[in-house]
């Protein structure tokens, strides 16, 4: 599972120009889910998300503070494409989960972060609908975190 965290001072998620959720000050997160994530991808990476430090403290010293320290939101959107490979100039997607799957991954770890931190806190945006992503973006700072790799050869 693979999430890119965008530190933001505010962000939104319309389908056809309707507002589906909008936040604040936070992060919003990119996720993907490949075919051989599971449950505890999710919960690795809904506990990485909660405690990474891309804030500044009181005193502005930078990477002190993290969403929960601060009582901040986050944005979570899916985003299968994080999962492609190149063949020539077009994307394959054949690495990312099949959307019934993905969409009950991508649940559970919403539903983990909201049990982790506060579900008030959490919002998302459409499953496998076209989105589009307003944000702006704090920093900027934009960073990339994956769920270790399993050794499937045992």
């Amino acid at each position: 599972m693979k999430a890119v965290i965008q530190r933001v001072t505010t962000a939104k998620v319309t389908v056809n120009d309707e507002l589906i959720s909008s936040i604040g000050r936070g992060l919003c997160v990119l996720v993907g889910i490949s075919q051989n994530d599971t449950k505890e991808d999710a919960l690795y990476l809904a506990r990485k998300l909660l405690s990474v430090r891309l804030f500044d403290d009181e005193t502005g010293k930078r990477w002190q503070k993290n969403v929960k320290d601060l009582q901040y939101e986050l944005l979570c959107v899916s985003q299968f494409t994080l999962y492609n490979q190149w063949k020539g100039n077009k994307p394959d997607f054949r690495y990312a989960m099949p959307g019934a799957e993905a969409n009950d991954l991508y649940n559970f770890l919403l539903q983990q972060i909201g049990q982790q931190y506060s579900s008030d806190k959490i919002k998302n945006g459409q499953f496998g609908a076209m989105m589009q992503v307003h944000i702006q973006n704090d920093g900027p700072v934009t960073l990339e975190i994956e769920s270790p790799k399993k050794d499937t050869n045992n």
